[in-house]
């Protein structure tokens, strides 16, 4: 049985001290949004409280969809990075980007240079070179081919929109159905919810269409997102069978904001090719703020 953790929506906090060239821009709305809202609901030591019941369960990979940073500031950036090499291995942690990591334009060169290690597919250089396209990659762990698509771009003040376009809609299908032949149990990676009416109209991903046309060209298992911060679970049309569209709450998030306490969802995948057998835990910060514990069990 492969074990597969799920979390999303670091936002690695506190922020930093920022200069003035770095705040005249869109960051100036997120800066005081942060102060305003955020700072008082993601809390630092409950990512820790999640990152301790993760190495509890002992997954075999931990995947990652995106938004790791608040402002993509180049010291968040720095930290972000030592955060995820105390995580664990590249090859045992797979990211995304989100829309924060991608906060200005240039940002989403610097975080994805950064981490290009735990973005790495089976056909990428050693080394991250910027004529390449990262996404879509694809690596395989165990009968599980994880997937990694991109839906980050730099947007406008008070936008928060992806966007999914066709050559990675092409690379993507062809990806699945290469990983469907090798008969592996295939989950997509990607930040904004792939369904439509999950995300408001400045936050929505800009070409649901194309990716749901992906899914059921190339065949996909499962498909992970974040970017809500809250726990749903949707469906789009497959191959053969629907396929579930998981969101997960921020790894951040507190008790007694207005969206749901930190989470993260841990899937066991057992089985074969036809015959796939998957389950998911969502363990959650409890009530009093002091530990995570199972909050949900499903099967789908």
């Amino acid at each position: 049985m492969f074990k597969l953790a799920h979390m999303s929506d670091v936002h690695l906090g506190p922020l930093p001290d920022l200069s003035f060239r770095e705040l005249a821009s869109k960051r100036i709305t997120g800066f005081v949004n942060w102060h305003r809202n955020r700072r008082s609901h993601l809390v630092g030591d409950t990512l820790n409280l999640l990152m301790d019941e993760i190495e509890r369960c002992n997954p075999d990979h931990l995947a990652i969809t995106g938004d790791l940073v608040n402002l993509a500031s180049s010291r968040e950036i720095e930290t972000v990075t030592a955060w995820l090499k105390e995580a664990g291995e590249p090859e045992n942690i797979s990211i995304v980007p989100g829309n924060h990591d991608a906060y200005v334009p240039g940002a989403y060169e610097k975080t994805t240079r950064a981490w290009y290690p735990f973005m790495r597919g089976e056909s990428g250089p050693e080394t991250w070179n910027e004529d390449f396209h990262c996404f879509p990659y694809l690596r395989v762990r165990g009968p599980v081919a994880l997937i990694g698509c991109s839906t980050a771009v730099a947007t406008p003040p008070f936008a928060a929109s992806g966007y999914f376009g066709r050559r990675q809609a092409r690379e993507t299908v062809n990806l699945l159905r290469a990983a469907g032949e090798a008969g592996l149990f295939r989950v997509v990676m990607i930040h904004h919810p792939p369904v439509r009416g999950a995300a408001s109209m400045h936050k929505r991903m800009l070409g649901i269409r194309r990716f749901g046309a992906t899914i059921t060209a190339g065949g996909a298992e499962l498909i992970l997102h974040g970017h809500t911060h809250l726990n749903t679970v949707n469906w789009l049309k497959g191959q053969i069978a629907p396929v579930p569209v998981v969101g997960i709450a921020s790894a951040s998030q507190g008790n007694g904001g207005k969206k749901p306490p930190a989470a993260f969802n841990l899937f066991s995948i057992s089985g074969g090719p036809g015959h796939w057998n998957c389950s998911r835990e969502r363990f959650a910060l409890t009530p009093d703020g002091r530990s995570v514990a199972l909050a949900e069990s499903t099967r789908f």
